[in-house]
């Protein structure tokens, strides 16, 4: 859970903020007032059935998206009045790979690498290809992957300008066993380096082998914010 709020570290906040965030598409209510802050350090996994506005949630946090109500803060500034130092700083992984399809690997993380501006580009590539296990397909044209390795691309490129927020909606789509299991490994270590994590996943065990706060929607509104240990797991509809 968040800090206390009055511990010296609060006097600058250094975290995302959303407060009474709403959206909506026509008559669809996809959120509502829906109020959360994540500091460094913490890591949240989002659950919910489908449609509970984890997606919507998690592309209002990376930009993608502006709500309909309700204000965004990052790090005590308003998001939307200052994006730059927010994008700069935030790793997202969507349902969709959104990868270049006629390009490699390589040259898909080249082309995000140049947007960021990226110092020592190809170390950070090599780095970043190792660590998600598809070095060995970097020259392959994305279309000619597995769906699972397109994954694991899509990954390497959230993690190449070593964001301090990762946002991640369903990363485990498509990946074998020890993929997951690689995958889990590095966002399990991601609280020592003090980064922040935000993810959805339908699989509530690995997940909530991750994360110690759980924030569970249902229908656009926040149903519980808590210890993951705490959580109501049958009121939540969790079946273990």
């Amino acid at each position: 859970m968040p800090p206390d709020a009055t511990s010296p570290d609060q006097a600058a906040p250094q975290g995302f903020e959303l407060i009474n965030v709403s959206k909506y598409f026509g008559d669809l209510v996809a959120l509502r007032n829906v109020s959360l802050r994540v500091e460094p350090g913490e890591s949240v996994f989002l659950y919910g059935a489908n449609g509970a506005g984890k997606t919507t949630l998690l592309r209002i946090m990376a930009a993608l998206s502006r709500a309909s109500g309700g204000e965004v803060r990052f790090r005590g500034r308003k998001f939307e009045e200052h994006p730059s130092p927010a994008k700069s700083a935030i790793g997202f992984v969507s349902h969709a790979t959104f990868l270049y399809g006629e390009l490699t690997p390589r040259e898909n993380l080249q082309f995000t690498g140049k947007l960021f501006g990226l110092a020592g580009l190809e170390e950070k590539i090599d780095r970043a290809l190792d660590l998600f296990a598809v070095k060995h397909r970097e020259h392959d044209l994305v279309r000619q992957l597995s769906r699972g390795l397109q994954q694991r691309v899509s990954l390497a490129r959230a993690f190449l300008h070593d964001p301090q927020f990762v946002l991640l909606d369903e990363p485990f789509t498509g990946l074998d066993r020890a993929s997951m299991d690689n995958l889990q490994a590095i966002l399990q270590r991601l609280a020592e380096e003090r980064k922040s994590l935000i993810f959805s996943a339908h699989d509530f065990e690995r997940g909530a082998a991750i994360a110690q706060r759980l924030v569970a929607l249902e229908r656009g509104t926040v149903k519980y914010d808590g210890a993951v240990r705490q959580a109501p797991l049958e009121e939540l509809g969790v079946r273990r």
